[in-house]
């Protein structure tokens, strides 16, 4: 079962593969556009290759809406939101599905998302939310609620991957650890080793998972072949 995990930055990589080195991991920059690109590039070359992947994970730190989960958690995503795609207008945010240029809300794959709930059932599941700019002010963090009330927490590539996984007809899921609490900038809050470690962790839980399912599919295979006189 062969699922690419896409972080923004290295240094969330490096803390998936501390966690279980067999899983594919790759760095595709920061920001849905980055995202975006770096994630196309990678499910085309390995379809190419003849080694596509079944799935796609959107993976690393975010922040977190500080009256849904606290710094060191874990979230999943059942849809990631592309929450400041559209128009400011004098009666608000128009969103890019009102305009009628896209649509900003991405489904989670159900399938993909159960393998990721049935590995850290510990964790917050709920719309997670895409941004071009991170939130520093409890005035935009209002506004973001207002508009998702049940968003737990915010990142800058989850809806970019998504657009990605939708392009080359791959499965997409998103998972996160969080580091700070969403709202006025504060660096002095964030605690990123915290949210690191939470990420190795859920990565060691989720190979340990994986692991198990192919261990399975292959019993089930050998079972299949016993059972027809094959081998």
């Amino acid at each position: 079962m062969r699922i690419l995990f896409a972080t923004a930055v290295d240094a969330e990589a490096e803390a998936v593969r501390r966690g279980d080195p067999r899983l594919d991991v790759a760095a595709v920059g920061v920001g849905p556009a980055a995202a975006a690109a770096g994630a196309a590039r990678l499910l085309s070359v390995a379809e190419a290759r003849g080694r596509a992947y079944h799935g796609i994970v959107s993976v690393g730190i975010a922040g977190g809406f500080p009256d849904r989960i606290e710094p060191g958690g874990v979230v999943i995503a059942d849809r990631s939101v592309y929450a400041d795609l559209g128009a400011q207008a004098p009666d608000g945010f128009l969103s890019i599905d009102e305009l009628g240029y896209g649509r900003a809300v991405h489904a989670a794959d159900e399938t993909l998302t159960g393998v990721l709930r049935a590995a850290l059932p510990g964790a917050l599941v709920g719309a997670v939310l895409t941004v071009s700019t991170v939130t520093g002010t409890a005035q935009r963090a209002s506004e973001l609620r207002e508009r998702w009330p049940d968003a737990i927490a915010e990142t800058m590539e989850g809806a970019g991957v998504a657009a990605a996984a939708r392009l080359c007809a791959v499965p997409y899921a998103e998972l996160r650890t969080i580091s700070n609490p969403i709202g006025p900038r504060d660096r002095a809050s964030w605690q990123l080793g915290a949210a690191l470690a939470a990420l190795t962790t859920a990565a060691t839980a989720l190979g340990a998972h994986l692991a198990a399912l192919d261990s399975q599919r292959a019993a089930l295979g050998d079972s299949a072949d016993r059972a027809a006189g094959i081998g």
